[in-house]
C-alpha cells in the first residue's frame, strides 16, 4: 500500500529524522548485543505476554525493539493514515491519544500526516523504559508536534480512560498483545472518547479478525468506517477463508539484516486496519484489496465496493486514460484515483 513521502520542515521529512533517531540511539550499543535481544523479543513479544508484565525490559532491550520495529509500525501507520486522509483532505486532529504506544512509532506517523499542525499528543503504555526512549526519539525529532508530547505510563486494558472530545486515537499493534475482554473495553473506550479512531494490526488471519471484531464494536457505537473498507456494512469476506491486509515498504536497517539475514534492502510490511469516524465523511467508492494484474492491454483490479460486495473490474487500453491510470494502481489504493480521469467507466 502506498504512502506519500512526508512533507519536509526544513530539510528533513519526518522518516528520514526517524531513521537519524534511531541511528543515534543504537549509537553505543553492540550490534552483536542489539541482535540478541531482539531475536529473544520476537520470539515471545507480540501477543504473548500481559500488558502488565511486559517484556521490554530495560533500556538496551527496547533500543534495540526500537530500531528493529518502529520503522515497519510507522510505515504501516503512515498508510492507513494516507488513506484516511485521502477521504478527509481538510480535517486534521488538534489532539491525539496513542493507546500502547511503546517508542511512538504512531505518534511520529501522526506528524507525518500532519506535519505542520499544531497538536496536543499523549502517549499511553504499561513500559517505562519504552516511554522513556520514545520521549528521547520525540525531543530528538526536531518537529515540535513530537517535542511536545506527552508521555504517561497506563494499564491499557479495562480500566483504561481516555479523554473526551480527543480528535484522533490510534491503536496500533497493541490489540493481540490484549485478553478478548480487554481488547473490547478498549476499543469501546476509544469508540466513546474520540471523533476520530484508526486501529491497525499484523496483517496474519488473525490479526484481520481482531480488526473486524473492533470494526464491529466502533460501527456499532456510532461511528461509520472510511477506510479501508468503502461502506460499513459487514466484510463480505468469508472469515476462516481469507483476511483482508495491505502492505507497506520498509527500508532494511543493518540491524534488520543481522537479524533476518537476506541482501534486499527492503522487506514488505503487511497490516490490517481500520479507520472510522463520528462526523460525515466521503468514503472511497472502491478499493483495491489485491494487487492489480497487469495483462496484455489490460488490469485486472480485485475490488471492495461501496455496495458491500468483492467483485473484479478489467480496464482495457481501449480506456484511454483510466487504464493509464489503472495501471499505476497499487494494492490497497482507492479506484477509481481521487480525480477520475475522463473517459468509460471502469467496470466491464
Amino acid at each position: 500500500m502506498h504512502a506519500p513521502d512526508s512533507p519536509r520542515t526544513g530539510a528533513v521529512t519526518v522518516p528520514e529524522a526517524l531513521r537519524t533517531a534511531l541511528a543515534r540511539l543504537l549509537d553505543g550499543l553492540p550490534p552483536r548485543q542489539a541482535a540478541q535481544a531482539v531475536d529473544r523479543l520476537i520470539a515471545n513479544y507480540r501477543g504473548r505476554t500481559p500488558t502488565d508484565a511486559p517484556v521490554l525490559r530495560d533500556r538496551s532491550d527496547v533500543a534495540a525493539y526500537a530500531a528493529y520495529r518502529m520503522p515497519a509500525t510507522f510505515e504501516a501507520v503512515r498508510a492507513a493514515l494516507a488513506a484516511f486522509r485521502e477521504q478527509l483532505p481538510e480535517w486534521s486532529p488538534a489532539s491525539h491519544t496513542d493507546v500502547g504506544g511503546g517508542t511512538g512509532a504512531a505518534t511520529w506517523a501522526v506528524t507525518a500526516a500532519w506535519p505542520e499542525a499544531e497538536r496536543r499528543t499523549t502517549v499511553l503504555d504499561w513500559a517505562e523504559p519504552a516511554l522513556a526512549i520514545g520521549r528521547e526519539l520525540a525531543e530528538d525529532s526536531g518537529f515540535p508536534a513530537l517535542r511536545a508530547a506527552g508521555w504517561r505510563r497506563a494499564a491499557i486494558g479495562g480500566g483504561l480512560e481516555l479523554p473526551e472530545g480527543t480528535d484522533l486515537v490510534t491503536v496500533s499493534y497493541v490489540l493481540g498483545e490484549l485478553t478478548p475482554g480487554d481488547r473490547g473495553s478498549v476499543v469501546d473506550e476509544a469508540a466513546r472518547a474520540a471523533q476520530a479512531v484508526v486501529l491497525i494490526e499484523p496483517g496474519t488471519p488473525d490479526g484481520y479478525l481482531r480488526i473486524i471484531e473492533a470494526r464491529d464494536r466502533l460501527i456499532a457505537a456510532g461511528l461509520r468506517v472510511v477506510a479501508p473498507c468503502p461502506h460499513s456494512a459487514a466484510c463480505p469476506i468469508e472469515r476462516g477463508r481469507d483476511w483482508c491486509h495491505f502492505a507497506a515498504r520498509v527500508g532494511r536497517s543493518s540491524l534488520h539484516r543481522q537479524v533476518k539475514g537476506g541482501s534486499l534492502p527492503y522487506e514488505d510490511e503487511k497490516f490490517s486496519y481500520v479507520a472510522a469516524v463520528r462526523f460525515p465523511a466521503a468514503t472511497a467508492e472502491h478499493r483495491v484489496v489485491r494487487h492489480p494484474q497487469l495483462r496484455k492491454g489490460q488490469v485486472l483490479l480485485d475490488l471492495c465496493t461501496a455496495d458491500g460486495a468483492l467483485r473484479r473490474s478489467t480496464v482495457t487500453k481501449r480506456q484511454g486514460p483510466l487504464y493509464r491510470a489503472a495501471r499505476d494502481t497499487e494494492w490497497g489504493d482507492s479506484w477509481p484515483p481521487p480525480r477520475e480521469p475522463d473517459g468509460p467507466d471502469a467496470a466491464e
